[in-house]
């Protein structure tokens, strides 16, 4: 070996004990990306009514879109920031994991399911809602149930949950369905108009506000057999502790002071923009219990009724 090679041979050895020795570095965390930016970017839904939703005028709106603003109102104040700027960016069911991963989106604010699954690449807030995923059709479809879906077409949004609920169904009962994805919710409740699918499953309470708000709320119905109960939360990056706390902490807060409480009659009780409709929705015994003992537990230890 002449002196060269054996010269490249020792760098090489040095360079891979050095790399063996010294530890990774973490990704910084949320708090301090905040406070040296001064700023934060929530991750927002363009029609999850009433969760987080778009105006014609494209500003945000919605139950979790009003709970973080309430969080990260109590970050600023954690950080003894005098001014935080808060900039919304618009996310799908598809890509909003893929963003909160890479740092594009600090907080995602829409309704996202917390499951076992998930928890994998993000991380999850104490539940801020519990919802149950069922179907809406056509009124005179004929459709009552979940055996009546036998060779008929079902649209789901693309990357929801709703997807997997529909093929355990289906492999269940052994019967035939077709499925359809759409990009997002608004798209999902256009093809159940416009005859494409003879059923849309997803969370009850956006499948009331999309027949709320259509041109003939009288032509269609929520039936069906619950698919499953799942847990709503907010979302932000994976082993982030003290962002964590923070979120946790302010909800807690606002459970205690009855915020929480103010928050659901004003998205689901009363009248909501843009239109005025009303939802009508009382808090359900799942939503009680959790006010009553919050927790952040995955979708998977909810038992499907």
């Amino acid at each position: 070996m002449d002196l060269q090679c054996s010269t490249r041979s020792v760098i090489a050895s040095f360079l891979l004990a050095m790399a063996a020795t010294t530890p990774t570095l973490a990704q910084e965390s949320t708090l301090a990306k905040i406070k040296a930016s001064g700023s934060v970017t929530m991750g927002v839904r363009d029609s999850s009514v009433p969760q987080s939703y778009l105006l014609a005028d494209g500003s945000s709106v919605g139950f979790t879109v009003d709970i973080c603003r309430r969080v990260l109102s109590a970050v600023q104040s954690q950080l003894g920031l005098s001014k935080l700027d808060i900039k919304y960016q618009t996310v799908t069911s598809q890509n909003r994991i893929p963003l909160v991963r890479n740092g594009t989106v600090d907080i995602e604010c829409g309704s996202t399911t917390n499951n076992l699954v998930r928890q994998k690449e993000v991380a999850f807030s104490l539940t801020t809602y519990v919802e149950d995923i069922r179907m809406a059709v056509k009124a005179d479809s004929g459709i009552h149930s979940v055996r009546d879906l036998a060779n008929k077409t079902v649209v789901a949004s693309t990357g929801t949950t709703s997807v997997q609920h529909l093929r355990r169904h289906e492999r269940a009962t052994g019967m035939n369905m077709t499925e359809l994805f759409a990009k997002d919710h608004a798209e999902s409740f256009l093809m159940l108009e416009t005859g494409r699918a003879d059923a849309w499953v997803i969370d009850q309470v956006i499948l009331k506000a999309a027949i709320a708000s259509s041109k003939s709320p009288a032509s269609y119905a929520v039936v069906g057999e619950v698919f499953n109960s799942e847990p709503v939360a907010i979302m932000f990056r994976k082993d982030d502790p003290e962002f964590k706390r923070a979120v946790d902490d302010a909800i807690r807060r606002m459970i205690a002071s009855g915020e929480m409480k103010a928050l659901w009659s004003k998205w689901f009780r009363d009248p909501i923009p843009p239109r005025g409709i009303r939802l009508g929705i009382e808090p359900t015994e799942a939503m009680l219990k959790l006010w009553a003992s919050p927790n952040d537990a995955p979708m998977e230890s909810y038992s499907a009724k």
